[in-house]
């Protein structure tokens, strides 16, 4: 931007610009937790799925201690569905804030372009106005010598 354009509205465009780069690490963060807990879920699934049969030769004890460890991990996986519901909530509210926070720059960027865009137009009337006068200047420089 040439020197001379001055925005009024800059100040607001940088806040705007740093919320949505907050908004931006939030959702990235929620985004990292959610696929976290599906990592955790998909672990805890595998570890079920390995667990679950009953092969003969096992005690009676050992049968125990791997019913009451499915118990445990199947109450678990179920827990960290729940988890898993509340961040796939949070991560849409995390997406429609920054998607508004995204509107809210752009509409700030768009208003500051359409300025500069007018600022450039009176700079080239200007100078327009300022050739046309050196010009007629000239012109009668050169009816006078004549």
């Amino acid at each position: 931007m040439p020197n001379g354009f001055k925005f009024s509205l800059q100040k607001v465009l940088d806040i705007r610009v740093e919320k949505e780069e907050e908004s931006k690490i939030l959702f990235q963060k929620t985004q990292k937790e959610k696929t976290m807990i599906e990592q955790k879920i998909n672990e805890m699934n595998e570890s079920f799925e390995q667990y679950r049969s009953i092969k003969s030769g096992e005690s009676g004890a050992y049968q125990k201690i791997k019913r009451n460890y499915l118990n445990a991990l199947s109450a678990g996986i179920k827990s960290k569905e729940k988890e898993l519901e509340n961040k796939d909530r949070e991560l849409n509210y995390r997406r429609e804030d920054l998607k508004q926070k995204q509107i809210d720059k752009k509409t700030v960027e768009i208003l500051k372009e359409k300025r500069y865009e007018a600022f450039i137009k009176e700079q080239d009337r200007q100078e327009q106005i300022a050739n046309d006068e050196f010009a007629l200047y000239a012109h009668l420089r050169n009816t006078e010598r004549r």
